[in-house]
C-alpha cells in the first residue's frame, strides 16, 4: 500500500507529466521531421508557399510519381559516395577510442596512486589543455603538418583528435579509479602479482563501466568532430561530418541539400542504436565517476 506521505499532489503530478511532454517533444521533433523529409525532394521540403507540402509532398508526386522517394539517399551514398566518408568516420573513431583508452586507463591509474603533489599539476594542465578551443590547437599543428607532408591523411587526424580528447579520459578515468579502494591492489601484489597484474586482473574488471562509459564519450568525441577532420584531410579522406557540410557548400545546388539530409539521417542512426544500447552504462558510469574527483 501506497504510504500516503509520499503520494504526490495531482496538480504537480499533472504538471511534471506536462513538462516531460513538452520536452519529449521540443527534444524528438527536429530528428523525427529530419527523417520524414529526406524521403521528400527539395521543393516540398522547403517550401517556403506551404509548410503541409513537406507532409503531403505534392512536387514529390510530380517529380517522381510517389509521395516517397529515395533520390536523396542515392544520390548521396551512390553519386556523392558517402559511403567512403563512413569508412573514414569508422576508421578514425575506432582509432581514437583504442588509442585514448589505452594511454587514459594507463594514466589514470597511475596519477591516481601516486602519492606526489605533481599529480594534482598534470591534472590542472590537461585540464586547460581541454578547455582550449579545438581550432586554436589545430592552427598550431598546421605548418609541421605541411612540412612533414603529412597533411590530409587519416592518421594525421587521429593523433590530433587523440591528443584533444586523451585530457578528458584522464580526468574522468582518475576519477573512477580513485573510487576503487587502494586495498585491492595492493592484496593482489600480497598474492604474488606484479602491479601491471594486479592492475590488468583486479582492478580493470572493477573498473570496465568507468571503461565503457569513458568510451562511449569518446566515440562521440571522434565520431562528431567537425573542426580537426575538416581543417586536416583532404576531400578524398573527409569523415561523415564535414562531408554533409560539403553537400551544402558555399553555393546551393540542385538536389544537394537533400543528399544533405539523407546524410545526417544516415549519420544518425549509430547514434541511436548506440545510446540505445549502452544508455544504462553511461548512466551509471557517471555516477560512478562523480562519486570522487
Amino acid at each position: 500500500m501506497t504510504n500516503r506521505a509520499e503520494r504526490q499532489p495531482l496538480p504537480l503530478m499533472v504538471l511534471c507529466m506536462g513538462f516531460v511532454l513538452i520536452w519529449v517533444i521540443t527534444a524528438a521533433f527536429p530528428f523525427l521531421w529530419t527523417f520524414w523529409g529526406s524521403f521528400k525532394v527539395e521543393a516540398d521540403f522547403f517550401s517556403y508557399s506551404n509548410w503541409m507540402n513537406a507532409i503531403t509532398g505534392p512536387r514529390t508526386l510530380q517529380q517522381t510519381g510517389a509521395t516517397w522517394t529515395g533520390n536523396g539517399y542515392e544520390g548521396a551514398w551512390i553519386e556523392q559516395k558517402f559511403w567512403v566518408a563512413v569508412i573514414n568516420t569508422a576508421i578514425v573513431t575506432v582509432s581514437v577510442v583504442v588509442i585514448s583508452l589505452t594511454i587514459g586507463t594507463l594514466g589514470g591509474y597511475a596519477l591516481a596512486r601516486s602519492g606526489f603533489r605533481y599529480t594534482f599539476w598534470i591534472l590542472i594542465a590537461a585540464l586547460v589543455f581541454r578547455a582550449m578551443p579545438h581550432v586554436t590547437l589545430v592552427s598550431g599543428y598546421l605548418l609541421p603538418f605541411f612540412q612533414l607532408n603529412i597533411w590530409g591523411y587519416l592518421p594525421t587526424s587521429i593523433l590530433v583528435l587523440v591528443a584533444i580528447n586523451q585530457p578528458f579520459t584522464l580526468w574522468m578515468l582518475h576519477s573512477f579509479f580513485l573510487s576503487i579502494p587502494k586495498d585491492l591492489d595492493e592484496s593482489a601484489m600480497v598474492d604474488g602479482c606484479t602491479r601491471f597484474q594486479a592492475f590488468r586482473l583486479v582492478i580493470i574488471p572493477v573498473m570496465w563501466p568507468g571503461v565503457v562509459t569513458t568510451a562511449l564519450f569518446s566515440f562521440l568525441l571522434a565520431y562528431n568532430d567537425f573542426t580537426v577532420t575538416s581543417m586536416l584531410l583532404t576531400q578524398e579522406n573527409q569523415t561523415m561530418v564535414p562531408k554533409i557540410a560539403s553537400f551544402l557548400g558555399t553555393v546551393q545546388a540542385e538536389n544537394k541539400v537533400m543528399y544533405a539530409v539523407a546524410a545526417v539521417v544516415s549519420a544518425m542512426g549509430p547514434l541511436f542504436v548506440l545510446v540505445l544500447f549502452f544508455q544504462r552504462q553511461i548512466v551509471s558510469g557517471l555516477t560512478a565517476g562523480a562519486v570522487k574527483g
